[in-house]
């Protein structure tokens, strides 16, 4: 006889999702009480949702709270590997004319980095040719 561990999630009595390891069923519920927090922020806002795309909408930020964490730039994007993501394919497809007025990130980098913040001395020197 074999034995099995199941994990399940119970919501108000009734069970939600089953899961065969404890940190998938754990990871599932913390998901759904971000929703059920984002549900009860959406049913304060000044914007009228019914009950349902409010329900939606808050899954359906909690499934992508690194995304959101993202956007609200209260998390740093992870850098993808260049194996993974290449700007060829990007660059193929623009033209000549467009590459030389919108370039490439790296020479936007350089560009940045190489232009210089002004001094002390060249800001009392402007503070003083204006007076």
């Amino acid at each position: 006889m074999a034995v099995e561990s199941r994990f399940v999630v119970i919501r108000q009595g009734v069970e939600v999702e089953t899961f065969m390891d404890k940190k998938a069923a754990d990871d599932y519920d913390k998901m759904l009480d971000m929703a059920d927090n984002l549900s009860e922020m959406f049913e304060q806002a000044p914007v009228e949702l019914s009950e349902e795309i409010r329900e939606e909408l808050s899954v359906y930020l909690a499934q992508n709270r690194e995304c959101v964490l993202v956007a609200l730039q209260a998390k740093k994007a992870k850098v993808q590997s260049s194996k993974a993501v290449s700007a060829k394919p990007i660059a193929k497809t623009l033209s000549d004319d467009s590459e030389a007025e919108n370039p490439t990130p790296k020479e936007s980098k350089t560009k940045v980095a190489s232009a210089k913040l002004p001094t002390k001395k060249t800001v009392a020197k402007s503070k003083t040719e204006a007076a």
